[in-house]
């Protein structure tokens, strides 16, 4: 049976109930006021209002004006029960009817439709815009997704046409110098590598397949801070470190890649001569706060919002050598999502970029 046929005997059934407690308490409270009276004499000759009148009425003249008045009720009831039942069930449903159309809709992949169910704030007002919430996300996420797919493919065809381009320029000139080729396509091929290793550590971290132990954050500044001293003090970039234990829970591995992509970034998208780079951690209202602040130019907050999409680097941000594969942000934001947290990119006044990362706080011993 449907769901509105079952709603439809359930009223029904419910009122049938009331109606025939009502009618038993009518008929209990009447017995009360009418006893039989002993050696009453039937009288076959006379009509019963006659009796009625002439002794008063009896507990069997009684139901036999009070029966067929209570099964005339009852029918009533019954199929006033039925009726009525239907037509509500199918108001109650109406709006159910409205989400399952929008699930077949979007089961038939148009994300698009939206249910927008009118009305007061109620459990299926609430369902739908839940629903529609969903969608929304599903549909932004199906389009980040395709956009991903598109500059992914194109950022790994770039170095495969630059191979093939080396190989049939070297193929077509026997005399030209091997070692140069060898060399170039050395280069290319590091980069490819690089950018599937990149690739695959973004997916690793939208899977969330690591083991949780505690971190410390502080910890995780230092680290990437020694390993990219060198390549700050080649471009003139000065690291400043500060802070105090920063305790939060994830992926160590993990959350010193997220660490070290953000100083990298720094450094490389800094301004050319005495640029600075701010490494601060911190515990502030129970949340690990990693934030990572560097001088540069001046950037406009909706180019900011577009850096953590995978392969944006800004229209300033050109590539160079150390500019890596257009994935650095993109890792960090999925990193932090894996790990239940925030990132905030906000441009700095007097220029530059401040990156901010919120963890989960985290007691006990990290590493």
């Amino acid at each position: 049976m449907s769901i509105r046929l079952k709603l439809t005997l359930s009223y029904a059934g419910f009122l049938m109930l009331a109606g025939a407690l009502l009618l038993a308490t009518v008929w209990v409270f009447l017995l009360r006021y009418v006893p039989q009276p002993p050696g009453v004499p039937v009288m076959p000759g006379r009509q019963v209002h006659e009796r009625l009148i002439l002794m008063g009425p009896s507990r069997d003249d009684l139901l036999r004006a009070f029966a067929p008045r209570a099964a005339e009720v009852s029918v009533f009831l019954l199929v006033f029960g039925l009726v009525g039942g239907w037509i509500l069930a199918g108001r109650m449903l109406a709006p159910l009817t409205r989400i399952t159309e929008a699930a077949r809709v979007a089961a038939d992949g148009s994300l698009s439709y939206r249910i927008r169910l009118p009305g007061r704030q109620d459990e299926f007002r609430e369902l739908a815009d839940a629903f529609d919430a969903m969608l929304a996300q599903l549909e932004a996420h199906l389009a980040e997704q395709r956009r991903f797919a598109a500059n992914a493919s194109h950022e790994l065809r770039t170095p495969l046409a630059v191979t093939q381009t080396l190989l049939e320029v070297a193929r077509g000139d026997p005399n030209r110098d091997v070692g140069e080729v060898v060399e170039r396509l050395h280069v290319v091929n590091a980069r490819a590598i690089d950018l599937t290793e990149a690739l695959l550590l973004l997916s690793r971290a939208d899977q969330r397949s690591f083991t949780r132990v505690p971190v410390d954050l502080s910890l995780l500044a230092e680290e990437a801070t020694e390993t990219l001293l060198s390549l700050a003090e080649k471009r003139g970039v000065t690291i400043e470190t500060s802070g105090d234990v920063t305790p939060t829970i994830g992926s160590h591995a993990l959350l010193l890649q997220l660490t070290t992509n953000l100083v990298h970034n720094a450094i490389v998208h800094n301004q050319s001569e005495d640029g600075r780079v701010w490494i601060t951690t911190g515990v502030h209202h129970r949340t690990a706060v990693l934030t990572v602040e560097n001088t540069g130019g001046e950037l406009a907050p909706q180019l900011v919002s577009t850096l953590v999409e995978p392969f944006q680097r800004g229209a300033e941000r050109v590539r160079t050598g150390h500019t890596g594969v257009g994935l650095g942000l993109a890792i960090v934001k999925s990193i932090t999502q894996a790990h239940d947290g925030t990132l905030t990119l906000t441009p700095r006044a007097a220029g530059g970029l401040r990156v901010t990362v919120q963890l989960p706080y985290a007691t006990g011993k990290s590493k």
